[in-house]
């Protein structure tokens, strides 16, 4: 082996590593793509989409791509040496490695850029641009042997849409047609002829039509004829209905009967026959399933309209109770009725797993920006009473250490195990004064749970809790979720001296961390939109109270002063908080998102500080990404450098967030961004062992920590690994450098942040 070794590597190196020795006297090694050249007469704007387009029609990867690009390529063609430089036995190891190794050629007449030309003047034609010409360049450098291509085009003055031509408005059919046309933003006189747009129109005019009881009206019965003698340089358009067009597909239908079965997951079963007000329901017993629960599900009512969307709604509906794993629906033509048209439904549910056991392995990014392994065991029932009951345990665990610069980084490894169950309803065990949308599935929650955090250096804390919580939708962008109760109980089961030390010297962190109850009630809201193509918003807010109803029973039986649960303080403050998302998107895939949040929490009444854990703090991998979590604020104040354990006092209760980043593709799933962030959190009560922490009007612009800083995103859909790296450009606190910019070096400066997500 050793020898083969030998022999490859003086191979490579005698062989001068060529990557064209094989190639033919007339073939020429493709290098990639130089780039598409677009020339407008008069320097018009030429459309991003339609740029995007050709250069994809004519990208083709050329050996050893960077991530599938046609235009980088790795600067070591390994396998371009091998395929030159090494003969290729017949059979052995040596043949095995070559097949292995070896790459065959990519040349220019593999790419065929005159046929591409071709391809990109059709392209340029389905984009109304029927003057545009093609053609290439081979671009050579000193070896002959190898060229790239550019692409020139000259893309003429695009043809406008100048008149349109509707159906007439005398039959339903018809009119349901213009309606669709009327509201299109692209079937617009002055719109720019395009053929892909004309095919969307195309299917959005089927939608509608098939949700108005036309189910057999298919796309490619609208036709367009096109004329642009009329007036030269423009295009008229009629849009007609195909002469070929089936009976069958200007036929209205009404809904008829609603068959549903319910097979066993194993099949089998004897079959049992329920009549509903939404149809025959047959389910294959033994079957655990409430009465009502699949008729609540199907949206077909019989003798009514027949509607695609309503057969989208009801498979939609059916999934989200999780207890299927196949679910189809079929419809038929009612032959033995003869006096109107009627389509029967029938539909097939087969019951999943009722039990599913899991384990999951996973890396962790916490918003403190602590990052680590984990594991997870979960058992899953997915039907316990019938009604699509979810009810969940999991064990987790996970191993966690602080990403990011900074002096505390070290010290702050952590673990952290629990023991959690959830017990979800697909409805609202609530009175029907909530408003929601009964198109979607809304879930009542139960849970119950136990955790415990170990900071070997510090402190061991428990945390147990359980709650009732509501989620629903009352609109198509509006989420909301109510938490009626959750309780809380956080016990400070062990301390090191380091810790008390740390405690004793700060009062008001002390009370944070001591043992107490949080009986907590709180509301959430979140609205979520796409406004269109270019431009999306987020805008979410939430509520919380804790103490508050416990403290007006005690005080109405007459207790004073102190109160307490099981002779233990229970907590007692306000909290909340709100911020909006908006992303701006430029062209292709290039967005601008900025991110706006504040919020502010109050203790009174039985507790003179809010919960530790219900604290903010600022820094990290989704905060202000120059600086590591908790290393600012609260407002001006900042731990001695003698004092390695500040970091427990980097916490306030009232917090200021502002960020903006620039994400723009690189190559494939490899995303960039550039980012400027800044914010900081403060105290509303005057802590005097904090100086320059509470929250004052006219410091607040000076005390905004401000950074800025670049990074890599590698999304793959599912799941986005992101790097960050913060440049500090102001840090709210003293540092021994005068002006604005005062951090004390560039290098101190930088902070390096690995987390999963997108940082809003």
């Amino acid at each position: 082996m050793r020898k083969l070794f030998i022999y490859v590597v003086a191979s490579l190196m005698l062989a001068g590593c060529s990557t064209t020795r094989r190639i033919g006297q007339d073939e020429i090694l493709y290098t990639g793509l130089k780039g598409v050249e677009v020339t407008t007469p008069d320097k018009e704007k030429f459309p991003t989409g339609v740029r995007s387009t050709l250069t994809e029609a004519v990208s083709v990867k050329p050996n050893n791509s960077l991530l599938g690009s046609a235009s980088v390529r790795v600067p070591f063609p390994l396998g371009l040496w091998v395929y030159n430089n090494w003969p290729n036995p017949p059979k052995g190891l040596k043949h095995w490695i070559y097949e292995k190794l070896a790459a065959t050629p990519v040349l220019v007449s593999d790419v065929r850029p005159e046929v591409r030309t071709h391809m990109l003047e059709e392209l340029l034609d389905n984009n109304g641009y029927f003057s545009g010409t093609a053609s290439y360049e081979l671009v050579q450098k000193r070896n002959k042997k190898k060229a790239s291509i550019l692409y020139k085009i000259n893309a003429g003055h695009p043809y406008n849409i100048d008149s349109l031509i509707l159906l007439p408005d005398s039959v339903p059919l018809f009119h349901v047609i213009d309606s669709v046309v009327n509201r299109s933003k692209y079937f617009k006189v002055g719109s720019r002829y395009s053929t892909d747009s004309l095919s969307a129109l195309r299917v959005n005019i089927a939608n509608a039509v098939r949700n108005h009881g036309y189910y057999f009206f298919r796309p490619e019965y609208i036709q367009y004829l096109a004329d642009s003698t009329i007036n030269p340089g423009s295009i008229a358009i009629k849009l007609d209905i195909a002469n070929n067009i089936p009976s069958l597909a200007l036929a209205k239908y009404k809904t008829g009967q609603i068959t549903t079965y319910i097979y066993k997951n194993r099949s089998g079963g004897v079959p049992d026959t329920t009549e509903t007000q939404r149809g025959t329901l047959i389910r294959y017993m033994p079957s655990r399933l409430r009465k009502g629960l699949i008729p609540s599900c199907i949206v077909f009512q019989e003798g009514r309209t027949f509607s695609v969307r309503q057969m989208n709604a009801t498979q939609t509906r059916l999934a989200r109770l999780g207890i299927f794993n196949d679910i189809t629906i079929n419809v038929e033509r009612d032959s033995t009725n003869t006096s109107e048209n009627l389509l029967d439904v029938t539909i097939e549910c087969t019951y999943d797993r009722p039990l599913e056991a899991s384990i999951e392995a996973n890396v962790s990014s916490k918003s403190n920006s602590y990052l680590g392994p984990g594991l997870s065991l979960g058992l899953t029932n997915r039907n316990l009473f019938g009604g699509g009951e979810l009810l969940t345990v999991a064990l987790t665990g996970s191993y966690e250490w602080q990403t990011g610069s900074g002096r505390h980084n070290s010290v702050f490894n952590s673990y952290e195990v629990g023991l959690n169950g959830t017990l979800a309803f697909p409805r609202l065990l609530a009175p029907n004064v909530i408003p929601r949308m009964r198109r979607n599935v809304n879930w009542t929650r139960l849970s119950l749970g136990i955790d415990l955090l170990n900071r070997p250096h510090y402190f061991k804390l428990s945390q147990f809790n359980a709650g009732i919580a509501y989620d629903w939708q009352s609109s198509r962008y509006i989420s909301n979720t109510f938490t009626l109760f959750k309780m809380t109980y956080n016990k400070l089961q062990r301390t090191t001296a380091v810790f008390d030390s740390i405690m004793n010297a700060n009062p008001a962190i002390a009370l944070s961390f001591q043992s107490q109850y949080v009986p907590q009630m709180s509301y959430g809201f979140v609205y979520d939109r796409a406004m269109n193509k270019s431009n999306t918003i987020n805008v979410q807010f939430t509520l919380q109270e804790a103490g508050n109803i416990f403290w007006s029973i005690y005080e109405l039986c007459g207790k004073k002063g102190e109160k307490t649960l099981f002779h233990t303080p229970f907590s007692q403050f306000v909290k909340g908080y709100a911020q909006i998302v908006y992303g701006r998107k430029f062209f292709g895939d290039h967005w601008l998102v900025s991110r706006i949040g504040t919020g502010a929490a109050y203790a009174y009444g039985n507790s003179s500080q809010v919960p530790y854990s219900e604290q903010f703090y600022c820094g990290g991998a989704n905060s202000v990404r120059a600086f590591t979590v908790r290393s600012i604020g609260p407002g001006s104040y900042h731990a001695p450098a003698s004092q390695v354990n500040g970091y427990f006092d980097q916490t306030g209760t009232f917090t200021f967030i502002a960020n903006s980043e620039y994400r723009f593709p690189i190559l494939g799933p490899l995303h960039g961004a550039a980012f400027l962030d800044a914010g900081n959190v403060w105290t509303i009560k005057n802590e005097p062992e904090r100086p320059g922490g509470q929250l004052r009007a006219n410091n607040f612009f000076k005390d905004l920590a401000l950074g800025t800083g670049v990074g890599l995103r590698f999304d793959i859909s599912m799941l986005v690994l992101r790097g960050d790296l913060g440049i500090g450009i102001h840090a709210p606190y003293n540092t021994g450098k005068r002006g604005y910019y005062n951090m004390e070096s560039f290098k101190k400066s930088l902070a390096f942040h690995l987390a999963i997500g997108y940082p809003f």
